[in-house]
């Protein structure tokens, strides 16, 4: 959800957008108003909890932290001196109230407040339910919160997910693999049916809830990404060993059968399957995709796309061998329409149409546009990402895999960064960690939002890695949200939260940054988010909702 309050001239305004985890401030002031301003003072009210205020990590020059254990000082001391701020550390479900005041002068005065009321998003209103893992990208955290688990992990790296402590399992997967197996676990008999489309099918939570549904005689259907002498496939066949080969089927192909998805079903009394939902996303059923890369899990409950889900799976089982039959249908038969407010797509497809309409979407926006990728992109999708120098949209990007946009560019309105280029830790920062992760696979998320800040946002979310052999070769799904403001809210905080953490680390790293500047005594940090056509002062207006 998201929520604007003014004051009475509209030259003080807040904008909160809540996601699941997650929730961003935006503010904007007047350029008349600027003299002598110090920065914000945030207070949070969580629930039933006490008005808090919130801490700033960094202080005035020869100013100690009032909070020494934290490294902290709560914000009404030291102003938090940037128009845009997040909290990602907010459950879902849960109503909370922020009150933003203007500081001014060196006597810290507070001058005015505006008040928003937010609710994270648990998805019971709405029909899409949208989950993220924390993932790598919280290891400093995992570090801080579990030392002495973090230290053994740095010296037996093959310490199994399952000896892990619940309560560290549970605060990486963050509600992922708990959305995975309620999901299965909604099949309770005969009367449901589960067809699972799997490339990877390895973590056990998941393979023993498939199981335990097999044995409740759920109407189970199972295909899995099968290759010729391949490791994934001899993993696969090894982990399905108690079901039937009646109940399932090896997807046969050159390239990779990427599909991870579940559709659920209700059986009619003439045993024919009625799609009632569909589990897709990014997230393998592995430790990796679970708990240590940036993934996500997306439930829609809405009908038609559940039974588009059920007729590519049904077009698959059919013709498990037959990658060519695949292609040809979905490119005659899953056209991707223009404004469509909710499309699912498939792949392998003729013509790369499915990457054309990405650079459409991409291309559409016009006021801003957020990414994740994982893998190399084509040179065509990294020049409608790039956008032209100097144009007007406000352009945040998260890639996985360096390439030539990766950096600051400094002739256009954009920033992108990428955990690739972070090897080893800094100084006064804890080093990443990859404990037990095959490769350096850190943000595996494939989502693009365009257009956030409006009215009219898109979303593409889905396995699709937006690249050629994902396009013409791989087995792919992915869905389209058009004016779905909840939906961009979800996926557009969380793709800021992965932007946010390694763009810091990666100007840390960049500028050899050993200890972070101290808070301005002045209003001179303010200058850049009042210069015309600067990243600042495009951030400070859009997001602000003008």
């Amino acid at each position: 959800m998201r929520k604007l309050v003014t004051n009475s001239k509209d030259d003080f305004r807040l904008k909160g957008y809540a996601g699941t985890n997650s929730v961003l401030l935006a503010i904007d002031l007047d350029q008349k108003r600027k003299n002598s301003l110090m920065g914000f003072a945030i207070e949070k009210k969580e629930g039933h909890y006490p008005w808090q205020w919130l801490l700033n990590s960094l202080t005035f020059p020869g100013v100690p932290h009032t909070l020494p254990a934290w490294a902290a000082t709560p914000s009404n001391l030291a102003p938090l001196q940037k128009f845009r701020w997040a909290d990602y550390t907010v459950e879902p479900g849960i109503t909370c109230k922020y009150r933003v005041h203007l500081v001014y002068g060196s006597d810290l005065t507070r001058d005015e407040m505006l008040e928003v009321v937010l609710k994270t998003d648990d998805g019971k209103p709405k029909d899409q339910h949208i989950n993220f893992n924390r993932a790598v990208a919280a290891s400093q955290a995992f570090g801080r919160k579990f030392p002495d688990l973090d230290n053994q992990l740095g010296t037996d790296k093959s310490l199994p997910i399952e000896d892990w402590p619940s309560e560290a399992r549970g605060w990486l997967e963050n509600g992922l693999l708990e959305s995975i197996v309620n999901f299965i676990s909604q099949a309770a008999d005969a009367t449901w049916a589960l067809d699972v489309a799997i490339y990877e099918y390895e973590l056990q939570a998941i393979v023993e809830a498939v199981n335990a549904a097999f044995k409740r005689t759920v109407n189970l259907r199972l295909l899995y990404h099968s290759k010729k002498d391949d490791e994934q496939t001899a993993l696969n066949e090894s982990n399905l060993t108690q079901i039937p080969s009646v109940n399932k089927k090896p997807r046969v192909t050159h390239k990779i059968f990427h599909d991870k998805f579940i559709v659920l079903s209700k059986v009619d009394a003439a045993g024919k399957r009625v799609p009632q939902a569909v589990l897709c996303g990014s997230t393998n059923f592995t430790e990796n995709g679970v708990y240590r890369q940036a993934n996500v899990v997306h439930v829609s409950e809405t009908q038609a796309v559940a039974e588009a889900y059920e007729t590519v799976f049904n077009l698959l089982w059919d013709h498990p061998e037959d990658v060519g039959f695949a292609r040809d249908w979905i490119t005659q038969n899953n056209v991707i329409p223009d404004g469509q407010p909710l499309f699912a797509g498939f792949s392998p497809r003729s013509r790369q149409t499915d990457l054309d309409a990405f650079i459409k979407i991409i291309q559409g926006a016009d006021k801003d546009l957020l990414f994740a990728t994982a893998f190399k992109l084509p040179e065509r999708i990294l020049d409608a990402l790039l956008g032209q120098p100097n144009d007007p949209v406000l352009r945040f990007g998260i890639q996985n895999t360096a390439s030539r946009i990766t950096g600051y560019h400094a002739d256009r309105t954009a920033e992108f960064t990428t955990p690739a280029l972070l090897k080893s830790g800094l100084e006064g920062w804890v080093k990443e960690g990859l404990h037990g992760q095959k490769g350096n696979l850190l943000v595996h998320t494939k989502a693009i939002v365009a257009n956030f800040t409006t009215d009219a946002p898109v979303v593409l979310s889905g396995s699709h890695n937006l690249s050629v052999p994902a396009s013409n070769g791989n087995d792919e799904n992915y869905l389209i949200f058009r004016s779905d403001t909840d939906v961009a809210d979800r996926y557009g905080l969380e793709i800021l939260r992965f932007y946010e953490h390694y763009r810091f680390r990666y100007y840390a790293k960049l500028l050899k940054l050993k200890q972070a500047n101290p808070l301005s005594v002045d209003d001179t940090w303010t200058v850049p988010y009042y210069t015309a056509g600067n990243m600042k002062e495009l951030s400070r207006v859009r997001f602000a909702g003008r």
